[in-house]
């Protein structure tokens, strides 16, 4: 089984760390005054992670993945997982990319992708199902996945039930193909996974990134620098809701480790509690979800309360399941495909032909960084569009 990544890379970035716009934004100077991640391991499963680029040096775990599902963890075939384990904890050495969560350390595991041509190593690729058991067996906190496809798979699901039984916070991109045919994506689809949308700096939806009732908060995804492919020479400026889930992953990190009793549970409801919208917590958005992640506002409260520690946040959303856009329930007897899985920021959408516009996509202007959000909605199309999650 294979899958897409989510997420593409144009022009090439001179300077990669002046193009982290969302480090300014987020104001993450101020937000690793009171944490940088240590002590919490994020498992990343993808295409694979270089541990040798410079800014991954002494930040990747390689030895902690276990050799039933550890065949070419630290052998990328893309560039693409590489580049979520920089967005989440990159050093910036040498001016590299500089993680949201730099103190925290990256776990691999590699799967098949359909950008992995090779039917040869395709079938050597760990299963996805299984990657998730391991890394929910291991002691990584959070498990970040920034791939999709169309297809419920019944083992992935009861991996993925497996792994919340253990206490994991998983993180999914929602997908990149709004603008084709906005499938149903999973994992983001199911049950306790967080389904994660691409914003732009304004606070603006991608136009490419799928939204529905699977859709739990947004993140910066568009105009982020990656590695352009798997030769590791250079930079280039993206987007896609990969990135966008790398960045929430890294901002659930910075949390957890600055509350270390914490459950992922009230990491979560301390994401959602704090996320920037203009509408009612309990009525969620289908393009952002709970809203854009503000993980400052957390950290800047040490008596931030984070609900009860076995209440799960998106209980509501697991119970009613999800539905497309005719608030049907997708059959879960549609046959497994063979294809490979997409990585949802590398493959099929352009940064050309994914540029945000407010005339057809929801639009949030949001200020990241500011001590309270300040929200202007632009546009008419907004409370049209801002369908509701529930039924």
């Amino acid at each position: 089984m294979a899958v897409l990544l989510v997420g593409a890379p144009s022009a090439s970035a001179a300077d990669v760390q002046s193009q982290q716009w969302y480090l300014t934004a987020m104001k993450a100077d101020e937000m690793w005054k009171s944490s940088t991640g240590k002590g919490i391991k994020v498992a990343v499963v993808d295409s694979g992670v270089n541990p040798d680029t410079a800014s991954l040096k002494g930040q990747v775990l390689a030895d902690e993945v276990p050799k039933a599902v550890a065949y070419k963890a630290t052998e990328d075939y893309d560039g693409h997982g590489t580049s979520m384990a920089e967005l989440i904890v990159g050093t910036g050495a040498d001016g590299g990319l500089k993680g949201l969560a730099p103190g925290a350390k990256i776990v691999p595991y590699r799967i098949a992708t359909t950008e992995l041509t090779d039917k040869s190593e395709s079938s050597k690729a760990p299963q996805v199902a299984a990657v998730i058991r391991a890394a929910a067996d291991s002691d990584a906190k959070i498990i970040s996945m920034s791939f999709g496809e169309d297809v419920e798979r019944p083992d992935v699901l009861a991996a993925v039930k497996y792994a919340q039984s253990k206490g994991k916070l998983m993180v999914a991109a929602t997908g990149n193909d709004a603008q084709e045919k906005n499938f149903i994506g999973y994992p983001a689809a199911y049950p306790y996974v967080v389904g994660v949308a691409a914003s732009d700096q304004s606070g603006t939806v991608g136009k490419f990134s799928e939204h529905g009732n699977y859709v739990d908060l947004a993140a910066p995804g568009l105009d982020v620098p990656t590695w352009c492919d798997n030769t590791f020479r250079s930079y280039c400026t993206s987007q896609g809701t990969s990135q966008a889930t790398a960045i929430a992953s890294a901002s659930a990190a910075l949390i957890w480790s600055a509350h270390p009793n914490w459950t992922a549970n009230q990491v979560l409801a301390s994401l959602i509690d704090t996320a920037g919208r203009d509408w009612a917590k309990d009525d969620p958005s289908t393009y952002l979800g709970y809203g854009l992640i503000r993980p400052r506002m957390v950290l800047e409260q040490s008596n931030f309360n984070p609900g009860p520690a076995n209440t799960d946040p998106l209980a509501r959303e697991n119970a009613t399941g999800v539905t497309d856009a005719a608030g049907n329930s997708p059959s879960a007897s549609t046959p497994p495909s063979p294809q490979p899985t997409k990585a949802t920021a590398g493959g099929k959408t352009s940064a050309a032909a994914s540029t945000s516009d407010t005339s057809d996509n929801t639009t949030m202007w949001v200020a990241l960084g500011a001590a309270a959000a300040v929200l202007v909605i632009g546009g008419g199309a907004f409370a049209v569009l801002r369908s509701r999650r529930a039924t």
